[in-house]
């Protein structure tokens, strides 16, 4: 044995003493092995960790010379790992620091190489290792063959099909046959401070009363419903000047979860960026603060993707597809202004589609600007007991209600509740039905978090606030169809931007020349009294109703009578043209334009 190999030896000894130790006889060199405390082997004393027992040979013809090294604290390889992403094979890890057991699912493909990889995030994590041996620890872990236990593993939080458990980061609920895998290197989103009862009386019980709280809080908690009911992911988007409390209904969201420092997120990044953050928030809630800090030119398309839960398809230097990022989530967002508004500052027609997937909720005009109670207190004082509250409460409540949900074996349950919560929602277009499933969730969530007493409010409470949002949401945009509702909104603000400008009256007996860039005529109905129709030509119906196919304009005009006049079987009307000739147009009457948009167009 040489010098070194003994003065770690007799180190180790010092440190455990002299206590009885097990006893092993007989050892194969060479080979590795690990000793949770002072073990006697062959006669001589090991302290704890992870050995190699090797033997030296100086010439072909001798026995060899035995040695001995300390490799590590401690290290288990417990079990292999199979990813239920991509299929790739991993090791579990385990040892402890500072008494702390220490779980690290290591990816087989960092053992390439020199496997310096493995030892960084061993490092990383705490392993004590003995840096002169360190090239050793990357093949004790690779001797590790054919082991009888075998894990799933997965990347992203929230619900594993396989295994019906819940996975966080930091543990997993309702199951022991997986677990968790990532780098080591991500962010630490969800944690927890204080305790469960501390969060429902400090921040939940002052939500009573105040419906964009309840959404808030509620929001958070409907992650994961979604797959239990079938409901799409979305998100609701906060609506309010600077300072309204917007902030803080976000905060008191991300506190279901873990810390709001670093739970929630933002609008400050790029369409990649924002599918990292979504995946990593699976089966919870997705909180981005200040839309006026996205991208106008993609955050419809961002908006998008949130909801629809599919990333972007990428491929390696070899052409071969990397595996997508998918996610199940619904959003909280806020801003001093609407997804369409941030959108229009780059010139992009608002999306219909975008709007109803990032829907607007005031957060703004209420009697307290975000908030309708403040519970004794005036509104700045109201504001700092719930901002310094978040700090301290956070990470219970939602791991608690999915350990209930779990509890429930029924299949049916949550479908039934669903229905239950639902039909309190009045809707008679699809569009604003999708929308109305997305408010309907959220009050279930809040409404099966008040049964499980997570949340200190009467019955009903989070189902009545979800409504009371959902309709003055109805109020302002009706309804009807949103991509009719774009297209008539359009067309009304084309010809009050237009109406003189870029049209002049037909009756007239040369056409006028201060119009440039002639949108069509105006014909003027009874007189000089009467109102005036607007006569499109084919070019401009198009152009007014930007980002929409002339046919897709001209359904709308149809289903809602807005052509004032046409000949026989077709949609426009023949008219002689000052000065001579003719031709046809689309002739719109502006008060359907008016009449048709619903809510507070």
């Amino acid at each position: 044995m040489s010098d070194q190999t003994s003065r770690e030896q007799q180190a180790h000894l010092a440190l455990v003493g002299k206590p009885t130790a097990p006893m092993i006889d007989t050892l194969d060199r060479p080979s590795y092995a690990v000793y949770e405390g002072p073990t006697m082997v062959e006669g001589k004393q090991y302290g704890a960790g992870t050995w190699y027992h090797g033997i030296k040979h100086t010439h072909s013809d001798e026995a060899g010379q035995p040695f001995d090294l300390w490799l590590s604290a401690p290290l288990y390889v417990k079990a292999e790992t199979i990813n239920s992403d991509d299929g790739s094979v991993g090791r579990l890890l385990r040892f402890k620091h500072r008494g702390q057991v220490i779980e690290y699912v290591m990816p087989m493909e960092a053992l390439a190489g020199k496997g310096e990889e493995v030892l960084k995030a061993l490092l990383r994590q705490g392993l004590e290792v003995d840096y002169h041996q360190r090239r050793y620890i990357p093949a004790y872990i690779a001797s590790h063959h054919r082991l009888t236990k075998v894990l799933a593993t997965t990347t992203k939080p929230g619900w594993h099909e396989r295994s019906g458990a819940f996975v966080l980061p930091n543990r997993i609920l309702g199951g022991e046959d997986v677990r968790f895998q990532d780098s080591g290197k991500g962010a630490l989103l969800f944690s927890e401070r204080g305790t469960l009862e501390g969060w429902k009386s400090e921040l939940a019980h002052y939500c009573q009363g105040n419906p964009v709280l309840i959404l808030a809080v509620c929001c958070a908690l409907a992650g994961p419903l979604l797959s239990k009911v079938g409901v799409n992911g979305g998100g609701v988007h906060l609506v309010g000047d600077s300072s309204s409390g917007k902030s803080l209904a976000q905060a008191l969201a991300a506190t279901v979860w873990g810390d709001p420092s670093r739970f929630a997120a933002s609008w400050d990044m790029s369409k990649g960026g924002i599918e990292i953050e979504a995946s990593s928030r699976n089966d919870t809630v997705l909180i981005l603060d200040e839309i006026k800090r996205a991208d106008p030119k993609r955050v419809q398309e961002m908006a998008y993707a949130i909801a629809n839960g599919t990333g972007k398809g990428t491929m390696t230097r070899e052409r071969e597809g990397r595996p997508k990022l998918y996610w199940r989530v619904l959003a909280l967002s806020s801003g001093e202004r609407s997804l369409s508004e941030h959108a229009a500052i780059s010139g992009n027609a608002a999306h219909a589609g975008a709007e109803l997937r990032m829907v607007d909720v005031n957060a703004g005009t209420r009697t307290y600007r975000a908030f309708d109670a403040v519970h004794g207190m005036d509104g700045a004082a109201f504001h700092r007991k719930l901002t310094t509250a978040t700090a301290h409460q956070f990470g219970k409540v939602g791991p608690a209600f999915v350990d209930h949900l779990i509890k429930e074996t029924d299949p049916d349950y949550f479908y039934r509740r669903f229905a239950e919560v639902r039909d309190g929602f009045d809707t008679e277009g699809p569009q604003a039905g999708r929308v109305a499933d997305r408010f309907a969730i959220i009050g279930l969530a809040g409404e099966l978090a008040i049964t499980y007493g997570l949340l200190p409010w009467e019955e009903g409470t989070a189902a009545h606030a979800s409504r009371q949002l959902f309709r003055e949401w109805i109020a302002r945009v009706g309804d009807g169809n949103a991509e009719d509702r774009q297209i008539l909104s359009a067309l009304s603000d084309f010809i009050a931007l237009h109406g003189d400008s870029r049209f002049s009256d037909i009756a007239a007996q040369l056409p006028n020349p201060n119009v440039k860039h002639r949108a069509g005529y105006y014909e003027i109905e009874d007189g000089m009294n009467g109102k005036r129709l607007y006569l499109f030509n084919r070019a401009t119906l198009t152009e007014a109703a930007a980002g929409y196919g002339r046919d897709r304009v001209i359904r709308t005009l149809e289903t809602y009578n807005v052509l004032a006049k046409v000949d026989s079987g077709r949609r426009q009307k023949n008219y002689r043209l000052p000065g001579g000739g003719s031709t046809r147009f689309f002739v719109i009457d502006p008060d359907k334009l008016e009449g048709e948009q619903g809510g507070e167009a």
